[in-house]
């Protein structure tokens, strides 16, 4: 494990420093996965600004976390690159719904 790793999985103990790392999660997914189909797609920034419409120095904020874009930006963005945006909402593991303790039961709502 790399000195950040270690680092960052001490810093986790502290509920502050958890709430900002993972409210940060979202934007770290889209910025990586941008990089990542760009990559892909072997586009330059410059290249894909040419094809999407978006200026490149955008492209760049939204690759290094400095700026969120909005689902126009991103659909343009997926276009240029020959794809097509995909968006999706996930369940949230609960502790207890992951790993209920043995003998408890799970409470059923009846209308």
């Amino acid at each position: 494990m790399s000195d950040l790793k270690k680092y960052v999985e001490k810093q986790l103990n502290d509920p502050e420093f958890r709430a900002e790392y993972e409210a940060s999660e979202t934007e770290y997914q889209l910025t990586r996965a941008l990089i990542a189909a760009r990559n892909d797609s072997n586009l330059t920034q410059k290249e894909l600004a040419a094809r999407s419409g978006v200026r490149q120095s955008n492209i760049s904020r939204i690759e290094n976390g400095s700026c969120s874009p909005t689902v126009d930006t991103l659909q343009a963005l997926a276009k240029g690159m020959g794809m097509r945006l995909k968006i999706e909402f996930q369940p949230v593991a609960h502790p207890a719904s992951v790993s209920a303790r043995a003998g408890d039961v799970p409470y059923k709502h009846q209308a």
